[in-house]
């Protein structure tokens, strides 16, 4: 009964093995890197406290591209100022694919500029720029909003008195008010509530996404996705920036001028209007 049991334990594991190297064989030809070993990839070479050193350690064995493995999925890492110049700009074309972690995958569904793919991506980002370019991004007109929020800024710096104080917070909320007044229209006042839950709710999403069980699930989603558990806290999260934004588009449909456009999303209501009989969209 023993060696029967052991057996059947021994043909699981020699199973899971082989499963895992013809997935780790099938991401065709890729730059040089340490050899991964089943299931759990690369993670003896890369100490996840000290993630950066490591990478860098290796860089110096493999060169700028090489290739790690976290779990079984591939990542190319590319390492110093000519490598991605090489990718990303003189080779654009070649690396314009955008692949997405399994955590947003479920939820965004290849939708959004920030991740979809192939034409759909190209199409949004040519409607994203041109709305943005009408908006002022690139202008002059950007730069008198960012001058703007700049002056509130320094209000918020007088209002510490001198006082040492951390200025993270002030900083993200300046920023996300100059994409604010793109997207929605205005800016919020700093102590606005609705803004200060937005802010909330982003904050809560991104540390979400960089917990141990977020990374643990986009390594393993395969198996982890049929299972109930902390790494499905994210789909909380974006759940409500998804209301906070649908919200603020049905304020904008009620209201809305197709004439007189006022923010991004009054574009994008009237763009969807002009293509709702278009069949690939």
């Amino acid at each position: 009964m023993e060696v029967a049991t052991a057996l059947t334990i021994f043909l699981a594991i020699f199973l899971v093995v082989i499963t895992a190297k013809k997935k780790m064989s099938s991401h065709g030809r890729l730059p040089p890197g340490p050899t991964p070993l089943p299931l759990i990839g690369n993670f003896l070479q890369i100490k996840s406290s000290q993630i950066l050193n490591s990478l860098i350690k290796l860089r110096e064995k493999y060169g700028p591209v090489f290739t790690v493995y976290f779990g079984t999925r591939p990542v190319v890492i590319l390492c110093g100022h000519d490598a991605v110049k090489e990718a990303l700009v003189d080779k654009a074309e070649e690396f314009s694919g955008r692949k997405t972690m399994p955590t947003q995958e479920r939820f965004f569904q290849g939708h959004g500029v920030a991740f979809a793919n192939g034409e759909r991506w190209k199409q949004l980002r040519r409607f994203s720029l041109s709305v943005l370019r009408n908006f002022g991004m690139g202008k002059k007109t950007i730069e008198q909003r960012i001058q703007e929020e700049a002056q509130f800024l320094l209000g918020e710096f007088r209002k510490t008195n001198e006082k040492p104080f951390e200025p993270t917070y002030f900083l993200s909320r300046a920023v996300s008010n100059i994409i604010c007044s793109i997207v929605f229209g205005n800016r919020f006042d700093y102590q606005d509530k609705e803004f200060q839950a937005l802010m909330e709710m982003i904050n809560n999403s991104f540390q979400e996404m960089s917990t141990a069980w977020a990374q643990f699930y986009d390594i393993y989603v395969g198996f982890l996705k049929y299972f109930p558990g902390p790494h499905t806290k994210i789909y909380d999260k974006l759940e409500d920036i998804r209301l906070f934004i649908a919200k603020r588009a049905k304020k904008n449909r009620e209201t809305l001028d197709p004439n007189n456009p006022r923010d991004f999303i009054d574009c994008f209501l009237n763009q969807m209007e002009k293509e709702k009989s278009n069949p690939a969209n």
